[in-house]
């Protein structure tokens, strides 16, 4: 079982906690009078799915409730690092950084 830290709680718990609510850090397009269809489609539609650490948010469902964002590793299925909605990505978190010395920091 993965466990899963959440920023503001800040306590490790079961994954069976926690929602996966998809990419993190996701700009919305420009105004929507001025945005195309297929400028918003390509928002809706069109996620990159890359091997290895990715920033994704997630939902406490069954703790505080509250969005956060997480690092994870794809290919390990390692959290990272996780931190609250709003702040930036961690710089530690980037792919191609070490890997973490323990597997829930």
């Amino acid at each position: 079982m993965l466990l899963i830290r959440c920023p503001y709680c800040g306590m490790d718990r079961p994954e069976i906690e926690f929602r996966h609510a998809g990419a993190a850090h996701i700009i919305r397009p420009g105004p929507p009078d001025r945005v195309t269809d297929e400028e918003w489609a390509a928002f809706l539609y069109l996620r990159d799915n890359p091997k290895g650490r990715v920033a994704e948010r997630w939902r406490h469902v069954h703790g505080c409730g509250r969005f956060f964002n997480a690092v994870r590793d794809t290919v390990t299925d390692v959290f990272v690092a996780t931190y609250k909605a709003g702040e930036p990505r961690p710089p530690e978190s980037a792919p191609g950084a070490s890997e973490p010395t323990e597997a829930r920091p």
